[in-house]
């Protein structure tokens, strides 16, 4: 259960197109993470799986039955949404019974639901409070466990955890992926965080003004982008990116380091430039080189520290097999 296919599938509003033509298939089990800029289509695409927009053209399958023309409720879906959409009013156990009790099951099938969606979600001792009275963290909680009792065929989540703290979002973040494991079930999960999208996702689809640049698991995204929006979307720092005559050198027209491929000296190396700003994180430090004569500034990552202070003279040199050649479209060469 969880075999999710689209065909086609466009989207318009009006006559604005903001899905062209797309075709793309989720295999059962699979954590699929859909993540792009702000703008990219990526939580529309979601809702037209869902079915809370309706596809313009093309099919979209779910476990091999046509659902393009179905209503949310008869593609046994269950979504996750970035507010938590509880009923301040009931208490945890009634907001995961909810549905539950839409659909009419019986008291005693509702207590072994809500008391195994609890205990997986770390909730059973706080069934009888209202969402008043937890944090934002436990609040997504109750709202993943009433999807959870509704046993879908696939878990989609829209940006669930942008309204937490950072401290929450790497906490809920382990909690979901966790989740994943214990029910082995498909979930398609919307973010505009890269780093989410690499830590969570079994496969990633990358996508820019509605279109699918890429679709690969994290390391065949951050190893061998196809063109270079990926390369410079997918990692943190970001791919550096350089044109002009040191890319011509290695028969391109751009070319891509990632900050953690370059070696720094203070005393010689391939390109002289001047440190900007040294970002300390103990475990690294990130280094914004200025002045290299290779167009914008470089992002160097090394591991631990470095006596590095802003206005230094710093020398970066690339390992020469983690280059990245991109043609004059952007497109990956070799």
């Amino acid at each position: 259960m969880g075999q999710i296919s689209l065909n086609q599938v466009t989207k318009s509003f009006g006559d604005v197109q903001v899905i062209p033509p797309l075709d793309l298939e989720i295999n059962e089990g699979e954590f699929v993470v859909f993540v792009g800029p702000s703008g990219c289509g990526k939580s529309t695409l979601l809702r037209l799986i869902a079915g809370l927009e309706d596809t313009t053209s093309g099919h979209i399958s779910i476990d091999g039955n046509d659902a393009t023309a179905l209503p949310p409720a008869k593609r046994g879906l269950a979504m996750v949404f970035q507010s938590y959409a509880l009923y301040p009013h009931m208490s945890v156990r009634k907001n995961i019974a909810f549905p539950m009790r839409m659909a009419g099951l019986d008291e005693a099938a509702q207590k072994a639901k809500i008391d195994a969606a609890a205990k997986a979600l770390n909730l059973t001792d706080y069934l009888d409070r209202k969402p008043g009275q937890l944090s934002g963290g436990q609040r997504q909680r109750v709202a993943i466990g009433r999807a959870i009792v509704r046993e879908p065929a696939a878990f989609l989540f829209d940006e669930p955890l942008s309204n937490l703290d950072a401290a929450l979002r790497v906490g809920m973040r382990l909690e979901i992926m966790d989740l994943h494991k214990k029910l082995d079930t498909t979930m398609i999960y919307v973010t505009h965080d890269q780093v989410e999208a690499m830590t969570m996702a079994d496969k990633i689809v990358v996508l820019q003004a509605g279109v699918i640049e890429q679709v690969g698991s994290p390391l065949d995204l951050y190893h061998t982008p196809r063109n270079k929006f990926v390369a410079g979307f997918i990692g943190s720092p970001k791919m550096n990116l350089i044109e002009g005559p040191e890319a011509a050198k290695h028969d391109a027209t751009t070319i891509g380091i990632r900050p953690e491929h370059m070696t720094v000296s203070k005393t010689e190396g391939l390109w002289k430039g001047r440190v900007g700003v040294a970002e300390h994180l103990g475990s690294d430090t990130f280094i914004h080189v200025h002045d290299t004569g290779l167009g914008d500034m470089l992002t160097v990552r090394i591991t631990g520290d470095i006596e590095a202070k802003h206005g230094d003279d710093i020398y970066l040199t690339p390992i020469a097999d983690q280059v990245h050649r991109f043609d004059a479209a952007g497109l990956r060469i070799g």
